[in-house]
C-alpha cells in the first residue's frame, strides 16, 4: 500500500526533511553525508530519516558499514498531481466569480 497524501505533506512540512530531499534529489548519499550540514546527532537525522521512509519518500539500501539513501519521487507526483487539481478548481472559480462581478458591474 503506498502511503497517503496527508503522510507524504506531513513529512514535508519540516524544512529540514524538505532540505535533505533537495540534496537527494542530487543524487544518493550516506546517512553521515545527510547529517554533516545540518549538525545534528545521529539520532535527530534518523528520526527525520524515518518520517521520510515511513511517507514512501526515501528508500534505505545497505553497502557494507553504510547506510545509503536514495530519493523515491512517486510520492511527491502524487501531492503535485494533488495540488495540481487544487490550483486548477480554484482559477477557474476565480475566473468565474471575476466574470459573475463584471457581469454585475455592466447592468448598474
Amino acid at each position: 500500500m503506498s502511503p497517503s497524501l496527508d503522510t507524504t505533506l506531513s513529512a514535508l512540512a519540516d524544512p529540514t526533511r524538505r532540505a535533505i530531499l533537495e540534496r537527494l534529489a542530487r543524487g544518493k548519499a550516506t546517512v553521515g553525508e545527510l547529517r554533516k550540514p545540518f549538525r545534528m546527532s545521529p539520532p535527530a537525522i534518523s528520526q527525520h530519516l524515518k518520517v521520510l521512509e515511513q511517507a514512501g519518500l526515501i528508500e534505505r539500501e545497505v553497502r557494507a558499514q553504510f547506510r545509503v539513501i536514495r530519493l523515491n519521487p512517486t510520492p511527491l507526483k502524487a501531492a503535485e498531481d494533488w495540488m495540481h487539481d487544487q490550483r486548477t478548481f480554484w482559477e477557474s472559480a476565480l475566473d468565474n466569480l471575476e466574470h459573475y462581478l463584471k457581469k454585475g458591474e455592466t447592468n448598474d
